[in-house]
Protein backbone atom coordinates (compact mmCIF):
# COMPACT_ATOMS: atom_id res chain seq x y z
CA UNK A 1 0.00 0.00 0.00
CA UNK A 2 1.25 3.49 -0.90
CA UNK A 3 2.17 5.67 2.11
CA UNK A 4 -0.30 8.41 2.85
CA UNK A 5 2.25 10.90 4.13
CA UNK A 6 4.16 11.34 0.89
CA UNK A 7 6.26 14.47 0.71
CA UNK A 8 4.15 16.41 -1.88
CA UNK A 9 0.94 15.87 0.24
CA UNK A 10 2.47 16.64 3.67
CA UNK A 11 1.35 20.32 3.73
CA UNK A 12 -2.21 19.23 2.83
CA UNK A 13 -2.17 16.65 5.66
CA UNK A 14 -1.07 19.28 8.21
CA UNK A 15 -3.63 21.89 7.08
CA UNK A 16 -6.47 19.35 7.05
CA UNK A 17 -5.58 17.98 10.51
CA UNK A 18 -5.45 21.50 11.98
CA UNK A 19 -8.79 22.41 10.42
CA UNK A 20 -10.47 19.27 11.79
CA UNK A 21 -9.08 19.81 15.32
CA UNK A 22 -10.29 23.43 15.52
CA UNK A 23 -13.69 22.40 14.22
CA UNK A 24 -13.94 19.64 16.87
CA UNK A 25 -13.13 22.00 19.76
CA UNK A 26 -15.65 24.53 18.49
CA UNK A 27 -18.46 21.99 18.24
CA UNK A 28 -17.65 20.21 21.51
CA UNK A 29 -19.20 23.09 23.52
CA UNK A 30 -22.50 22.59 21.69
CA UNK A 31 -22.71 18.84 21.54
CA UNK A 32 -22.63 16.62 24.55
CA UNK A 33 -21.82 13.52 22.65
CA UNK A 34 -18.10 14.37 22.17
CA UNK A 35 -17.05 10.84 21.21
CA UNK A 36 -19.59 10.64 18.37
CA UNK A 37 -18.37 13.98 17.04
CA UNK A 38 -14.74 12.92 17.08
CA UNK A 39 -15.61 9.72 15.17
CA UNK A 40 -17.42 11.71 12.50
CA UNK A 41 -14.41 14.04 12.14
CA UNK A 42 -12.00 11.13 11.82
CA UNK A 43 -14.15 9.52 9.09
CA UNK A 44 -14.28 12.84 7.21
CA UNK A 45 -10.52 13.19 7.60
CA UNK A 46 -9.89 9.74 6.13
CA UNK A 47 -12.27 10.41 3.21
CA UNK A 48 -10.52 13.66 2.39
CA UNK A 49 -7.09 11.95 2.57
CA UNK A 50 -8.25 9.32 0.08
CA UNK A 51 -9.49 12.05 -2.25
CA UNK A 52 -6.14 13.90 -2.00
CA UNK A 53 -4.19 10.71 -2.61
CA UNK A 54 -6.25 9.99 -5.70
CA UNK A 55 -5.63 13.51 -7.02
CA UNK A 56 -1.92 13.14 -6.38
CA UNK A 57 -1.63 9.71 -7.99
CA UNK A 58 -3.74 10.60 -11.02
CA UNK A 59 -2.52 14.10 -11.77
CA UNK A 60 0.41 15.36 -9.71
CA UNK A 61 2.64 12.26 -9.81
CA UNK A 62 2.44 11.76 -13.64
CA UNK A 63 3.23 15.43 -14.16
CA UNK A 64 6.21 15.11 -11.83
CA UNK A 65 7.49 12.02 -13.76
CA UNK A 66 6.99 13.85 -17.02
CA UNK A 67 8.95 16.84 -15.71
CA UNK A 68 11.85 14.57 -14.63
CA UNK A 69 11.92 12.94 -18.08
CA UNK A 70 12.00 16.37 -19.77
CA UNK A 71 14.93 17.34 -17.53
CA UNK A 72 16.84 14.22 -18.70
CA UNK A 73 16.12 15.02 -22.35
CA UNK A 74 17.39 18.57 -21.84
CA UNK A 75 20.63 17.08 -20.46
CA UNK A 76 21.05 15.01 -23.64
CA UNK A 77 19.92 11.66 -22.24
CA UNK A 78 17.67 10.61 -25.13
CA UNK A 79 17.18 7.15 -23.63
CA UNK A 80 14.95 8.59 -20.89
CA UNK A 81 11.27 7.52 -21.07
CA UNK A 82 8.04 8.15 -19.09
CA UNK A 83 7.05 4.74 -17.71
CA UNK A 84 4.10 5.95 -15.56
CA UNK A 85 0.74 4.83 -16.93
CA UNK A 86 -1.79 7.61 -17.09
CA UNK A 87 -4.96 8.31 -19.00
CA UNK A 88 -6.51 11.37 -20.55
CA UNK A 89 -4.49 14.37 -21.59
CA UNK A 90 -1.56 13.50 -19.32
CA UNK A 91 -1.31 10.00 -20.82
CA UNK A 92 -1.39 11.46 -24.33
CA UNK A 93 1.31 13.94 -23.35
CA UNK A 94 3.49 11.11 -21.98
CA UNK A 95 3.08 9.05 -25.16
CA UNK A 96 4.06 11.99 -27.34
CA UNK A 97 7.01 12.71 -25.08
CA UNK A 98 8.20 9.09 -25.45
CA UNK A 99 7.86 9.32 -29.25
CA UNK A 100 9.89 12.55 -29.19
CA UNK A 101 12.58 10.85 -27.07
CA UNK A 102 12.77 7.90 -29.50
CA UNK A 103 13.04 10.25 -32.47
CA UNK A 104 15.78 12.25 -30.75
CA UNK A 105 17.62 9.01 -29.90
CA UNK A 106 17.45 7.80 -33.51
CA UNK A 107 18.55 11.21 -34.77
CA UNK A 108 21.49 11.15 -32.35
CA UNK A 109 22.52 7.68 -33.57
CA UNK A 110 22.28 8.74 -37.23
CA UNK A 111 24.20 11.92 -36.52
CA UNK A 112 26.92 9.95 -34.73
CA UNK A 113 27.19 7.46 -37.63
CA UNK A 114 27.39 10.29 -40.17
CA UNK A 115 29.97 12.07 -38.04
CA UNK A 116 32.09 8.91 -37.83
CA UNK A 117 31.77 8.35 -41.59
CA UNK A 118 32.75 11.92 -42.34
CA UNK A 119 35.66 11.75 -39.88
CA UNK A 120 36.85 8.47 -41.44
CA UNK A 121 36.59 9.95 -44.93
CA UNK A 122 38.50 13.10 -43.97
CA UNK A 123 41.20 11.21 -42.07
CA UNK A 124 41.77 8.72 -44.90
CA UNK A 125 41.87 11.31 -47.65
CA UNK A 126 45.27 11.22 -49.34
CA UNK A 127 45.45 15.01 -49.29
CA UNK A 128 46.23 17.23 -46.34
CA UNK A 129 43.16 19.20 -45.21
CA UNK A 130 42.88 22.30 -43.01
CA UNK A 131 39.66 24.17 -42.15
CA UNK A 132 40.10 27.85 -41.25
CA UNK A 133 37.26 30.15 -40.10
CA UNK A 134 36.76 33.77 -41.13
CA UNK A 135 38.86 34.97 -38.18
CA UNK A 136 41.82 32.76 -39.11
CA UNK A 137 41.38 30.10 -36.44
CA UNK A 138 41.99 26.46 -37.40
CA UNK A 139 39.01 24.20 -36.71
CA UNK A 140 40.08 20.95 -38.33
CA UNK A 141 43.19 19.15 -39.59
CA UNK A 142 43.27 15.59 -40.94
CA UNK A 143 45.73 12.72 -40.55
CA UNK A 144 47.52 13.32 -43.88
CA UNK A 145 48.22 16.92 -42.89
CA UNK A 146 49.74 15.73 -39.61
CA UNK A 147 52.07 13.33 -41.47
CA UNK A 148 53.22 16.27 -43.59
CA UNK A 149 53.80 18.78 -40.81
CA UNK A 150 54.08 16.64 -37.67
CA UNK A 151 52.47 17.09 -34.27
CA UNK A 152 48.88 16.21 -33.38
CA UNK A 153 45.51 17.86 -33.89
CA UNK A 154 45.64 19.70 -30.54
CA UNK A 155 48.77 21.55 -31.73
CA UNK A 156 46.74 23.24 -34.49
CA UNK A 157 43.02 23.29 -33.67
CA UNK A 158 41.90 26.45 -31.90
CA UNK A 159 45.00 28.43 -32.92
CA UNK A 160 45.47 31.17 -35.52
CA UNK A 161 46.93 29.65 -38.69
CA UNK A 162 49.92 32.04 -38.82
CA UNK A 163 50.88 31.17 -35.23
CA UNK A 164 51.20 27.42 -35.81
CA UNK A 165 52.06 27.21 -39.54
CA UNK A 166 55.41 28.74 -40.36
CA UNK A 167 55.23 28.24 -44.14
CA UNK A 168 54.87 31.57 -45.95
CA UNK A 169 53.19 29.97 -48.97
CA UNK A 170 50.37 28.70 -46.74
CA UNK A 171 49.95 32.21 -45.31
CA UNK A 172 49.79 33.66 -48.81
CA UNK A 173 47.23 31.06 -49.90
CA UNK A 174 44.90 31.81 -46.96
CA UNK A 175 45.22 35.58 -47.41
CA UNK A 176 44.61 35.48 -51.16
CA UNK A 177 41.66 33.11 -50.76
CA UNK A 178 40.00 35.54 -48.33
CA UNK A 179 40.98 38.56 -50.43
CA UNK A 180 39.85 37.37 -53.87
CA UNK A 181 37.15 34.93 -52.62
CA UNK A 182 38.05 32.29 -55.20
CA UNK A 183 40.20 29.18 -55.45
CA UNK A 184 43.93 29.87 -55.21
CA UNK A 185 46.68 27.39 -56.13
CA UNK A 186 50.34 27.52 -55.11
CA UNK A 187 53.17 25.04 -54.57
CA UNK A 188 56.07 24.71 -52.15
CA UNK A 189 58.61 22.18 -50.91
CA UNK A 190 58.48 20.52 -47.52
CA UNK A 191 61.10 18.38 -45.78
CA UNK A 192 59.37 15.28 -44.35
CA UNK A 193 61.87 13.22 -42.37
CA UNK A 194 64.94 13.22 -44.59
CA UNK A 195 63.03 13.42 -47.86
CA UNK A 196 62.18 16.50 -49.85
CA UNK A 197 58.50 16.61 -50.86
CA UNK A 198 56.78 18.81 -53.43
CA UNK A 199 53.39 20.04 -52.16
CA UNK A 200 50.62 21.72 -54.14
CA UNK A 201 48.20 23.73 -52.00
CA UNK A 202 44.69 24.78 -53.07
CA UNK A 203 42.71 27.29 -51.02
CA UNK A 204 38.91 27.27 -51.50
CA UNK A 205 36.58 29.85 -49.88
CA UNK A 206 33.53 28.72 -47.87
CA UNK A 207 30.28 30.71 -48.13
CA UNK A 208 27.08 30.46 -46.10
CA UNK A 209 23.54 30.43 -47.54
CA UNK A 210 23.61 34.25 -47.78
CA UNK A 211 26.83 34.12 -49.80
CA UNK A 212 28.88 35.58 -46.94
CA UNK A 213 32.46 34.32 -46.59
CA UNK A 214 32.72 32.12 -43.49
CA UNK A 215 36.18 30.61 -43.89
CA UNK A 216 38.43 28.60 -46.18
CA UNK A 217 39.47 25.01 -46.68
CA UNK A 218 43.08 24.24 -47.62
CA UNK A 219 43.88 21.08 -49.58
CA UNK A 220 47.51 19.96 -49.84
CA UNK A 221 48.54 17.40 -52.47
CA UNK A 222 51.83 15.50 -52.49
CA UNK A 223 52.98 15.91 -56.10
CA UNK A 224 56.50 14.56 -55.52
CA UNK A 225 55.85 11.57 -57.76
CA UNK A 226 54.62 13.80 -60.59
CA UNK A 227 57.61 16.11 -60.20
CA UNK A 228 59.99 13.16 -60.35
CA UNK A 229 58.25 11.82 -63.45
CA UNK A 230 58.50 15.22 -65.08
CA UNK A 231 62.17 15.48 -64.17
CA UNK A 232 62.81 11.94 -65.44
CA UNK A 233 61.08 12.76 -68.74
CA UNK A 234 63.18 15.88 -69.23
CA UNK A 235 66.36 14.02 -68.28
CA UNK A 236 65.43 11.15 -70.59
CA UNK A 237 64.93 13.41 -73.60
CA UNK A 238 68.13 15.32 -72.84
CA UNK A 239 70.15 12.14 -72.27
CA UNK A 240 68.89 10.37 -75.40
CA UNK A 241 69.66 13.46 -77.45
CA UNK A 242 73.13 13.70 -75.93
CA UNK A 243 73.91 9.98 -76.25
CA UNK A 244 72.84 9.90 -79.91
CA UNK A 245 74.51 13.19 -80.75
CA UNK A 246 78.01 11.92 -79.88
CA UNK A 247 78.15 8.91 -82.27
CA UNK A 248 76.26 10.77 -85.00
CA UNK A 249 78.72 13.66 -84.79
CA UNK A 250 81.66 11.23 -85.01
CA UNK A 251 80.18 9.36 -87.97
CA UNK A 252 79.34 12.59 -89.79
CA UNK A 253 82.78 14.10 -89.09
CA UNK A 254 84.84 11.12 -90.19
CA UNK A 255 82.62 10.49 -93.25
CA UNK A 256 83.14 14.11 -94.28
CA UNK A 257 86.91 13.74 -93.77
CA UNK A 258 86.96 10.65 -95.96
CA UNK A 259 84.90 12.41 -98.59
CA UNK A 260 87.34 15.34 -98.64
CA UNK A 261 90.28 13.11 -99.60
CA UNK A 262 91.27 10.98 -96.60
CA UNK A 263 89.85 7.97 -98.45
CA UNK A 264 92.92 8.04 -100.69
CA UNK A 265 95.18 7.31 -97.70
CA UNK A 266 94.84 3.56 -96.94
CA UNK A 267 95.91 3.96 -93.28
CA UNK A 268 93.46 6.80 -92.63
CA UNK A 269 90.71 5.02 -94.53
CA UNK A 270 91.05 1.90 -92.41
CA UNK A 271 91.22 3.84 -89.12
CA UNK A 272 88.28 6.12 -89.93
CA UNK A 273 86.11 3.25 -91.13
CA UNK A 274 86.84 1.39 -87.88
CA UNK A 275 85.77 4.45 -85.86
CA UNK A 276 82.60 4.84 -87.94
CA UNK A 277 81.80 1.16 -87.44
CA UNK A 278 82.39 1.34 -83.67
CA UNK A 279 80.24 4.47 -83.30
CA UNK A 280 77.41 2.99 -85.39
CA UNK A 281 77.56 -0.20 -83.27
CA UNK A 282 77.39 1.90 -80.13
CA UNK A 283 74.38 3.82 -81.51
CA UNK A 284 72.69 0.55 -82.45
CA UNK A 285 73.24 -0.82 -78.93
CA UNK A 286 71.71 2.34 -77.45
CA UNK A 287 68.62 2.09 -79.66
CA UNK A 288 68.20 -1.61 -78.84
CA UNK A 289 68.42 -0.87 -75.10
CA UNK A 290 65.88 1.92 -75.47
CA UNK A 291 63.49 -0.41 -77.29
CA UNK A 292 64.01 -3.12 -74.65
CA UNK A 293 63.34 -0.68 -71.82
CA UNK A 294 60.27 0.71 -73.57
CA UNK A 295 58.90 -2.81 -74.04
CA UNK A 296 59.50 -3.70 -70.38
CA UNK A 297 57.73 -0.56 -69.16
CA UNK A 298 54.54 -1.23 -71.12
CA UNK A 299 51.60 -2.30 -68.96
CA UNK A 300 50.67 -5.10 -71.33
CA UNK A 301 54.18 -6.58 -71.36
CA UNK A 302 54.17 -10.24 -70.33
CA UNK A 303 57.05 -12.63 -69.77
CA UNK A 304 57.13 -16.22 -70.94
CA UNK A 305 57.79 -18.39 -67.89
CA UNK A 306 59.33 -21.84 -68.18
CA UNK A 307 61.20 -24.09 -65.78
CA UNK A 308 64.80 -22.82 -65.84
CA UNK A 309 67.78 -24.86 -64.63
CA UNK A 310 70.12 -22.25 -63.10
CA UNK A 311 73.26 -24.42 -63.53
CA UNK A 312 72.59 -24.81 -67.24
CA UNK A 313 71.77 -21.13 -67.61
CA UNK A 314 75.10 -20.11 -66.05
CA UNK A 315 76.95 -22.45 -68.43
CA UNK A 316 75.26 -20.71 -71.35
CA UNK A 317 76.31 -17.20 -70.32
CA UNK A 318 79.89 -17.99 -69.25
CA UNK A 319 81.38 -17.90 -72.78
CA UNK A 320 79.98 -14.39 -73.25
CA UNK A 321 81.48 -12.92 -70.06
CA UNK A 322 84.62 -15.08 -69.82
CA UNK A 323 86.10 -13.40 -72.87
CA UNK A 324 85.59 -9.93 -71.39
CA UNK A 325 87.14 -11.01 -68.09
CA UNK A 326 90.20 -12.52 -69.79
CA UNK A 327 90.76 -9.36 -71.85
CA UNK A 328 91.05 -7.34 -68.61
CA UNK A 329 92.93 -9.99 -66.68
CA UNK A 330 90.08 -10.43 -64.20
CA UNK A 331 89.41 -13.69 -62.36
CA UNK A 332 85.78 -14.77 -62.75
CA UNK A 333 84.46 -17.43 -60.35
CA UNK A 334 81.01 -18.99 -60.12
CA UNK A 335 79.13 -21.05 -57.57
CA UNK A 336 75.67 -22.54 -58.10
CA UNK A 337 73.85 -24.74 -55.59
CA UNK A 338 72.83 -28.12 -56.97
CA UNK A 339 69.42 -28.66 -58.59
CA UNK A 340 68.15 -25.07 -58.46
CA UNK A 341 65.23 -24.42 -60.80
CA UNK A 342 62.91 -21.45 -61.09
CA UNK A 343 59.86 -20.62 -63.16
CA UNK A 344 60.98 -17.59 -65.14
CA UNK A 345 61.73 -16.16 -68.57
CA UNK A 346 65.12 -17.73 -69.29
CA UNK A 347 66.25 -15.12 -71.85
CA UNK A 348 65.41 -12.24 -69.52
CA UNK A 349 67.24 -13.84 -66.57
CA UNK A 350 70.25 -14.37 -68.85
CA UNK A 351 70.10 -10.67 -69.69
CA UNK A 352 70.08 -9.79 -65.98
CA UNK A 353 73.17 -11.87 -65.18
CA UNK A 354 75.09 -10.79 -68.29
CA UNK A 355 74.42 -7.11 -67.53
CA UNK A 356 75.45 -7.46 -63.86
CA UNK A 357 78.59 -9.45 -64.69
CA UNK A 358 79.55 -7.10 -67.54
CA UNK A 359 79.15 -4.10 -65.22
CA UNK A 360 81.26 -5.78 -62.54
CA UNK A 361 84.04 -6.56 -65.07
CA UNK A 362 83.90 -3.05 -66.57
CA UNK A 363 84.35 -1.32 -63.20
CA UNK A 364 86.95 -3.68 -61.75
CA UNK A 365 90.62 -2.93 -62.30
CA UNK A 366 93.09 -5.34 -63.89
CA UNK A 367 93.87 -8.48 -61.81
CA UNK A 368 90.64 -7.96 -59.85
CA UNK A 369 88.03 -10.55 -58.90
CA UNK A 370 84.39 -10.96 -59.92
CA UNK A 371 82.19 -13.64 -58.38
CA UNK A 372 78.77 -15.02 -59.32
CA UNK A 373 76.91 -16.97 -56.63
CA UNK A 374 73.44 -18.55 -56.89
CA UNK A 375 71.97 -20.08 -53.72
CA UNK A 376 68.70 -21.73 -52.79
CA UNK A 377 66.85 -19.89 -49.99
CA UNK A 378 63.62 -21.87 -49.79
CA UNK A 379 60.93 -20.07 -51.77
CA UNK A 380 63.44 -17.72 -53.38
CA UNK A 381 66.70 -17.91 -55.34
CA UNK A 382 69.47 -15.51 -54.34
CA UNK A 383 71.71 -14.33 -57.20
CA UNK A 384 74.76 -12.46 -55.97
CA UNK A 385 77.30 -10.67 -58.16
CA UNK A 386 80.28 -9.22 -56.28
CA UNK A 387 83.53 -7.51 -57.27
CA UNK A 388 86.47 -5.71 -55.69
CA UNK A 389 86.35 -2.84 -58.15
CA UNK A 390 86.07 0.93 -57.82
CA UNK A 391 82.77 0.81 -55.91
CA UNK A 392 79.96 3.35 -55.79
CA UNK A 393 79.75 6.49 -53.60
CA UNK A 394 77.02 6.29 -50.96
CA UNK A 395 75.05 9.26 -52.36
CA UNK A 396 74.98 7.66 -55.83
CA UNK A 397 73.65 4.24 -54.72
CA UNK A 398 69.92 5.23 -54.72
CA UNK A 399 70.23 6.50 -58.32
CA UNK A 400 72.20 3.80 -60.10
CA UNK A 401 69.02 2.13 -61.43
CA UNK A 402 67.87 5.35 -63.13
CA UNK A 403 68.07 5.51 -66.89
CA UNK A 404 71.33 7.05 -68.18
CA UNK A 405 72.62 7.69 -64.67
CA UNK A 406 76.39 7.28 -64.52
CA UNK A 407 78.54 7.54 -61.42
CA UNK A 408 81.60 8.43 -63.52
CA UNK A 409 80.45 9.66 -66.94
CA UNK A 410 83.88 9.66 -68.58
CA UNK A 411 84.73 6.14 -67.38
CA UNK A 412 81.26 4.85 -68.33
CA UNK A 413 81.55 6.02 -71.92
CA UNK A 414 85.00 4.50 -72.22
CA UNK A 415 83.56 1.12 -71.23
CA UNK A 416 81.05 1.34 -74.07
CA UNK A 417 77.98 1.27 -71.85
CA UNK A 418 74.70 2.92 -72.79
CA UNK A 419 73.70 3.87 -69.25
CA UNK A 420 70.54 1.75 -69.50
CA UNK A 421 71.82 -1.65 -68.36
CA UNK A 422 70.86 -1.43 -64.68
CA UNK A 423 67.49 0.18 -65.49
CA UNK A 424 66.75 -2.82 -67.72
CA UNK A 425 67.91 -5.22 -65.00
CA UNK A 426 65.60 -3.63 -62.43
CA UNK A 427 62.57 -3.82 -64.72
CA UNK A 428 63.19 -7.47 -65.55
CA UNK A 429 63.48 -8.33 -61.86
CA UNK A 430 60.27 -6.44 -61.05
CA UNK A 431 58.20 -8.16 -63.76
CA UNK A 432 59.36 -11.45 -62.19
CA UNK A 433 58.01 -10.21 -58.81
CA UNK A 434 61.55 -10.12 -57.43
CA UNK A 435 63.73 -7.41 -55.93
CA UNK A 436 67.28 -6.11 -56.30
CA UNK A 437 69.53 -4.12 -53.99
CA UNK A 438 73.20 -3.20 -53.82
CA UNK A 439 75.91 -2.80 -51.19
CA UNK A 440 78.96 -0.79 -52.18
CA UNK A 441 81.92 1.10 -50.82
CA UNK A 442 84.32 3.23 -52.90
CA UNK A 443 87.63 1.51 -53.74
CA UNK A 444 86.45 -1.73 -52.09
CA UNK A 445 83.87 -3.01 -54.55
CA UNK A 446 80.17 -3.70 -54.90
CA UNK A 447 77.74 -6.55 -54.26
CA UNK A 448 74.43 -6.80 -56.16
CA UNK A 449 71.74 -8.99 -54.59
CA UNK A 450 68.87 -10.32 -56.70
CA UNK A 451 66.00 -12.29 -55.12
CA UNK A 452 63.63 -14.17 -57.40
CA UNK A 453 60.62 -16.31 -56.42
CA UNK A 454 61.19 -19.95 -57.44
CA UNK A 455 57.61 -20.74 -58.34
CA UNK A 456 54.80 -19.02 -60.18
CA UNK A 457 51.40 -20.02 -58.69
CA UNK A 458 49.83 -19.70 -62.15
CA UNK A 459 52.06 -22.53 -63.43
CA UNK A 460 51.66 -24.80 -60.38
Amino acid sequence: MKPLLTKPLLPYHASLFLLMTLTGFALSTLVDEYIILISILVVEYVILLIILLHVYDKYMKPIRKTSQTVDELVKGNYRARVHHSAGGSIGELNNKLNVLARNLSEFQIQEKVQEEQLSTLIDNTQSGLVLVDEKGYIHLVNRKFLTMFGGNAHDYQGFLYYDVLANETIHETVQDTFLYEKNMTYSFTQIIGVEKKYIEIVGAPIFNERNILKGAVLLMYDITHLKKLELMRKDFVANVSHELKTPITSITGFAETLKNGAKNDPASLDRFLTIIYDESTRMQGLIEDLLTLSKLEKDEFEITRTVVDMTQLVQEILPVVDQRAEQKGITLTTHVDDSITIQADAERIKQVMINLLTNAISYTLKDGDVNLSITDEGDTVHIQVSDNGIGIPEKAVPRIFERFYRVDKARSRNTGGTGLGLAIVKHIIEVHDGCINVESEPEKGSVFHVYLPKYDPALS
